[in-house]
């Protein structure tokens, strides 16, 4: 537990330096830290039968895990990902247990003595809440939260609340809601009378003559908001995305080629759209730093202009209700015409997050067909041998430093290789008057021959096929 509490091996324990010159005035980052819940306030339950309907806090919290398949360095590095995940959520880690266990216990996931033994370590440290490494049914978190008497929160619960805590859109906070709420649904609990009562008027005063009747148990009556309030967001989701498709059908009409970047969460995507692009958007040392897509215009080294778009971070055992939420933003990837695939190389298992961002990707219909170039970040970070592996791996990938700049050109000189190019031949003069087609034609064509003459400027260029029908229209006056 030492090891999984310092961090060891990871980029969060290692890259202390702070954004480059190339991430702009990064504003949002204060705004952000001075979000962080506040340190020391207590949030301790005197009984856990009042923590079902408040809103989640994470302050001082025990880890739990359970190692049953592959090696006990694998399961650590879940765990220190699971205190990274807290962390970055606001909360403080105290301590953790790691069990040995071929398949979680269907009563408390952990056995009922090592769920003894989780209640004393709790008790010790003064822990408010256990965070478990995995997805809890709920009759698991309620038995579970009966012997440790704090409130117990899942993987899938916290990185919910994250996401919560880090949507600035408004679409961006409407999928988050959307997937907070197919989360609750079925994890809501009653206890006692309140939640039992039926009947109507005054009939809990005493007052039952003539006012009695089957109504609605508590219980139902929130389960029915929920659904409602859940095909609302949903209406709302779908509103939003005809604008999204709108600006992607404008870039595909304009002939832009786009690439995605997508990666691990914490890989460092952001820092390298503010390398290549200069666009100063977020970069934070923690997980889930971005959640809403940023798009971005970008030249090719031969002058050629495309989009690049920021994706939400990927993580091993990604929330589905999250993959269904976010499916409108994912849909950037499918439609582009690049993935680069952006990989922590300093991560002491950079292999585990490429198969678990392929994974998700092949939910994403047509994500698998867009070419993937591989990106090896943090090249500053890494173990020269770890990036041996990995080359001999994923052949053709790139290693590169978004902080340092190391390999950036390689990386644009490799976008603009990848990146389709014009397929029609025109060679004609066009007037002067149609100085926006020749505009056009610098930013969106090859060109292989410019000259001036009286007539107009005459052309030999390779464009898309509307940009060629216009300027054949002009060359030949219709």
């Amino acid at each position: 537990m030492a090891r999984v509490l310092a961090r060891a091996g990871t980029a969060l324990q290692s890259s202390g330096a702070g954004p480059t010159s190339y991430d702009g005035d990064q504003l949002e980052l204060a705004e952000r830290t001075s979000l962080r819940r506040v340190a020391g306030l207590s949030t301790e339950l005197e009984d856990v039968t009042e923590v079902e309907y408040r809103a989640l806090r994470l302050e001082k919290v025990v880890l739990v895990g359970l190692w049953s398949t592959g090696s006990p360095e694998a399961a650590e590095v879940s765990l220190r990902e699971l205190a990274a995940l807290a962390e970055t959520a606001g909360s403080e880690v105290l301590d953790g247990l790691l069990q040995r266990r071929h398949t979680p216990d269907p009563s408390t996931y952990l056995g009922s003595g090592k769920a003894a033994e989780l209640a004393q370590v709790v008790a010790a440290v003064g822990a408010d809440t256990v965070v478990v490494d995995g997805e809890l049914a709920p009759s698991q978190r309620r038995a579970l939260e009966d012997v440790v008497r704090v409130k117990v929160v899942d993987r899938t619960a916290l990185i919910l609340d994250i996401f919560a805590q880090h949507a600035r859109s408004k679409e961006g906070k409407a999928q988050v809601e959307l997937a907070q709420l197919e989360y609750l649904l079925p994890r809501l609990r009653g206890w006692g009378e309140s939640m039992s009562r039926q009947a109507g008027g005054q009939v809990g005063a005493g007052q039952g003559m003539g006012s009695r009747g089957p109504g609605e148990t508590k219980i139902e009556l929130d389960r029915r908001r929920i659904r409602t309030r859940m095909a609302k967001l949903r209406r709302e989701i779908a509103a939003m995305a005809p604008a999204r498709a709108t600006k992607r059908s404008s870039r595909v009409r304009g002939a832009v080629p786009s690439v995605a970047i997508a990666g691990y969460t914490n890989a460092g995507k952001s820092s390298l759209l503010n390398r290549l692009t200069g666009a100063g958007v977020l970069v934070d040392n923690a997980l889930f730093a971005t959640l809403d897509p940023t798009v971005r215009r970008a030249q090719t080294t031969d002058g050629r202009v495309f989009t690049l778009t920021d994706t939400v971070g990927f993580v091993r055992a990604l929330p589905h209700q999250l993959v269904e939420a976010f499916r409108s933003t994912l849909e950037e990837v499918a439609d582009a015409d690049l993935l680069l695939h952006v990989v922590d190389a300093a991560h002491p298992d950079p292999f585990g997050q490429l198969a678990a961002v392929r994974e998700v990707l092949a939910d994403i219909p047509g994500a698998l067909d867009v070419p993937e170039l591989v990106v090896l970040n943090k090249a500053d970070l890494a173990d020269p041998e770890m990036l041996t592996r990995l080359r001999s791996r994923e052949p053709g990938a790139l290693t590169v430093s978004a902080h340092t700049g190391e390999g950036i050109e390689d990386l644009r000189e490799a976008v603009a290789a990848w990146l389709p190019r014009p397929g029609v031949l025109v060679d004609l003069v066009v007037p002067y008057d149609r100085g926006d087609l020749v505009h056009l034609v610098h930013e969106h064509g090859d060109i292989e021959h410019e000259e001036h003459r009286a007539e107009g400027t005459a052309l030999r260029a390779r464009v898309d096929a509307s940009l060629a029908d216009a300027l054949t229209s002009a060359a030949t006056g219709h």
